[in-house]
């Protein structure tokens, strides 16, 4: 006679181990455990869209220095607000960070998820407010179905962490891409900010800008990967996203009831607006939900999210912006902190429906 499944003592034997989905990988299984399981009709993929396909847009950014055109700066912002009120998402090309920083970045991400297993344990972590911590499925005992990726999270601003508090193998550059990555954050919230109609400064003013924490992602080959998800589908509780991904693909956003690819261009960054964006602009902007398939090739698949939002705890408060509300538009929100957003966020899992619903009116 079989053995009763228990979700919770297999969900903690495996955490226990602290050896992520990669050491299962390392181990030689041939098929994933149940609690990676999925039900069927969610892993089943949905038909081509049967209308002209959809594009992700990509806009150029030309560096970021197109202060001097008036013209060519409105065009850029034309775009954003085109592509955030259609699409919720966007790639954008020759925005300022080379192209080998971002190689040494995947780089660095990989060198962390494959080196010694004793070295990466000393990270393995699920305290919320740790600086720097690794390990599978922030979600792993709130969800229904685990995820077949790894993570390791470091929050890099406001507060710089020294190079000696960072696994060693990927440090430097994370100091180096985050750097980058907050001018890149700054300049995206200024787009969106005029795309808004409000003044350039205005979300920076607001603090969107201030914190950013980087997900560096690592998503194995996985034996059954029409049985699982590198991440099932969500939205991000972010402001914005701003994600680096490899040669691999999968990433995947809903529009329209359908799942549309999103292929890999490797000079271009995905930035896609985060839940919180979505409540300040009282659903001017939207949060749209994305997934990653399982990796079913021979190699893994590394990607990078830039999360810019507040760690917790955070007291500030934060509600639909002033300047776009009105009789005839009023409040969708009610007022709430990062943190609170965040803990609800946490204790849901990624379930596929938008925590926002929590907080409207």
């Amino acid at each position: 006679m079989a053995g009763t499944y228990n979700r919770t003592s297999e969900v903690k034997a495996f955490d226990e181990m602290k050896i992520g989905v990669k050491g299962l990988v390392d181990a030689g299984i041939k098929q994933i455990p149940r609690i990676f399981h999925h039900p069927p009709h969610v892993t089943v993929p949905n038909s081509p869209k049967p209308s002209s396909m959809v594009v992700i847009p990509t806009i150029d950014l030309g560096g970021g220095m197109f202060d001097q055109s008036k013209v060519t700066r409105e065009c850029v912002v034309a775009k954003v607000r085109d592509a955030v009120e259609k699409l919720g998402f966007f790639q954008v090309i020759n925005h300022g960070i080379p192209l080998d920083v971002m190689e040494k970045m995947k780089d660095g991400t990989r060198g962390f998820h494959e080196q010694d297993a004793e070295v990466k344990r000393a990270f393995y972590s699920r305290d919320i407010t740790k600086k720097v911590k690794y390990n599978t499925n922030f979600d792993l005992y709130s969800s229904q179905a685990a995820n077949w990726r790894d993570t390791l999270t470091t929050v890099m601003a406001p507060d710089v962490p020294e190079a000696v508090d960072l696994p060693k193998i990927c440090g430097e550059i994370f100091l180096e891409y985050s750097t980058q990555m907050m001018k890149l954050g700054e300049l995206i919230f200024e787009l969106l900010s005029e795309a808004l109609g409000l003044e350039p400064n205005h979300l920076k003013e607001l603090d969107c800008a201030k914190s950013l924490s980087l997900l560096s992602h690592y998503y194995p080959p996985c034996p059954e990967p029409d049985r699982t998800f590198g991440i099932s589908s969500h939205t991000d509780i972010s402001f914005i996203t701003i994600l680096l991904q490899d040669h691999i693909g999968g990433l995947q956003v809903l529009h329209d009831g359908y799942w549309i690819d999103v292929p890999p261009n490797p000079k271009a960054l995905i930035v896609n607006l985060g839940d919180l964006l979505q409540l300040i602009s009282n659903d001017k902007f939207v949060s749209v939900e994305h997934r990653v398939l399982a990796n079913r090739g021979e190699e893994p698949r590394i990607s990078i999210a830039s999360f810019f939002m507040h760690t917790i705890p955070n007291e500030q408060v934060y509600g639909p912006i002033k300047e776009l509300v009105s009789k005839q538009n009023p409040p969708k929100y009610r007022d709430t902190t990062t943190t609170e957003m965040a803990r609800h966020y946490l204790a849901r899992g990624l379930d596929g429906a938008s925590p926002l619903l929590h907080f409207r009116i």
